[in-house]
């Protein structure tokens, strides 16, 4: 793997020197040694991203939605074609194993790219009640702020859409795991993006992610990052009242119901909680099984965890890699030493690093039983590889616990068939519910309840996010619906 030095932001179709001189090293979490380095963006370098994409959107939004479903074909193929490069750098920069940094961290975003294309083929962007006409327009310049766990998938959900919206957008990647994007920006230069439509500052939350907010010309802002994070840009933003989307932190819990097929349940809940070494805000890092089978259930549990081969992520027997950063090796390791003081009790796993692995940031897969709804464990989101399974004695107690969180992102219900799972889903405070076991939908919507923010991303629900809604009163039903046709032909 070669060095990664990237000394200039991507603004107006151009690497643009940063108007500061500080720089940040890169770490790979697998050998703690420097990757590269990236230019720590000013309000400055903001502003001059943010007037860039002002003046493209006065010719970006006014595009055909063919000609930039079109575009995002391009994008696409582009993106498909380096994919292996995009899996490579995923590998280094995050720890991703080789198992999932293709087919998850590159694949997932790629079709939440290619979904966009058929959206812009159907959707209306017009409509008529009455003697109105209704109008769907571009809402405008998009502030993107993304974290480092799934980098192309979390720029992807906002990028996608607002492209295809007709908005142009300042992205601020994650400062840990930036490098993917600059790949992104090639891609889209010689997809033919227009100069300006895109503009990537990297850099800091308190610096970049602040400047993006506070903006007057942004017109919208999009973020996915922790709670406290969140809660600091909904601030910055909330002075100029912009459009917010913000994807925050998750609690999730896998509700295994008596009849459930346990064995099944028991593994598919763990592997989907240990996915990217646990590092996933839609993690069901709560499982909630019937008291009288939880011995049962940690059984199960301790067998499926200890099955993950933690080590080398560009091995590809290894699927379960490092923390990204030792802030985060550190915060896992802190829970882990809390839950041991507590009464929950530890069935597999525990502090430290595991054998034989001294270098890196790798954590123990971990699976506490006995856990209580209100320990530190089951209230609050640790972000690495550690389940906390909480036992409970009826449906309503598995109801109560499942909703005793400030969060409501995401969760699974297990039952002995999908209509009793789905009556006790509704009982639930969360944005999306997993039916025993269903696939993933990378088009239907996504997004909390509560503390884990508000709106939605993915398919058209996500889509429309990035649209303003205009309504014009017309004189007369005849002329207003011969308006209303030519406006819609102008626009497909």
């Amino acid at each position: 793997m070669p060095e990664f030095t990237r000394p200039r932001h991507w603004i107006d179709g151009e690497w643009v020197a940063s108007t500061g001189s500080e720089m940040r090293d890169l770490i790979n979490p697998t050998t703690e040694e420097v990757l590269g380095a990236i230019p720590m963006g000013t309000a400055q370098d903001v502003d001059l991203a943010v007037r860039a994409a002002a003046r493209a959107f006065e010719t970006w939004s006014v595009t055909t939605p063919a000609e930039r479903a079109a575009l995002i074909a391009r994008f696409a193929e582009g993106m498909e074609r380096r994919g292996p490069e995009l899996a490579e750098v995923i590998t280094a920069e995050v720890g991703a194993p080789v198992s999932i940094s293709l087919p998850h961290q590159v694949g997932f975003p790629l079709n939440v790219l290619k979904s966009h294309v058929p959206i812009l083929e159907s959707f209306e962007f017009t409509d008529r009640i009455a003697n109105s006409l209704i109008l769907k327009e571009p809402v405008g310049v998009v502030g993107a702020i993304s974290p480092w766990n799934f980098p192309i998938q979390l720029v992807m959900a906002k990028l996608a859409p607002a492209l295809a919206a007709g908005c142009t957008v300042v992205l601020k990647p994650s400062e840990y795991t930036p490098l993917t994007a600059f790949i992104l920006a090639e891609i889209l230069e010689e997809a033919g993006l227009p100069a300006g439509v895109f503009n990537i500052v990297t850099g800091d939350g308190p610096t970049v992610g602040e400047a993006i907010s506070r903006h007057p010309l942004v017109n919208m802002v999009s973020m996915t990052g922790s709670t406290r994070a969140g809660r600091q840009v909904f601030a910055a933003a909330s002075e100029t009242i912009k459009r917010m989307h913000l994807e925050l932190g998750g609690k999730s819990a896998s509700v295994i119901l008596d009849g459930a097929d346990f064995e099944k349940a028991v593994r598919i809940t763990i592997d989907q909680a240990f996915f990217n070494s646990g590092q996933a805000c839609l993690a069901w890092s709560r499982m909630l099984v019937p008291a009288h089978r939880q011995d049962e259930a940690a059984d199960i549990a301790k067998d499926q965890a200890e099955s993950y081969v933690v080590g080398d992520p560009t091995d590809a027997a290894t699927n379960l890699g490092p923390q990204q950063n030792l802030a985060c090796y550190d915060r896992v390791q802190d829970y882990i030493s809390a839950a041991q003081a507590s009464n929950a009790q530890l069935v597999t796993g525990g502090l430290g690093h595991p054998e034989g692995l001294d270098r890196g940031y790798f954590v123990k897969p971990t699976v506490f039983r006995d856990v209580r709804p209100d320990d530190r464990i089951a209230q609050e989101e640790v972000f690495g590889p550690v389940m906390a399974m909480l036992p409970y004695r009826d449906e309503d107690d598995a109801a109560a616990i499942a909703n005793n969180s400030s969060f409501g992102l995401h969760g699974a219900v297990w039952a002995e068939d999908d209509a009793t799972a789905v009556e006790f889903a509704k009982r639930v405070r969360t944005g999306r519910m997993d039916i025993n076991g269903a696939p993933l939908n990378l088009v239907s919507p996504f997004g909390g309840y509560k503390q884990s923010g508000f709106g939605r991303e993915l398919g058209v629900y996500g889509f429309e996010a990035y649209l303003e809604v205009k309504s014009l009163q017309l004189s007369g039903d005849t002329e207003g619906l011969k308006t209303g046709i030519r406006v819609k032909e102008a626009q497909g």
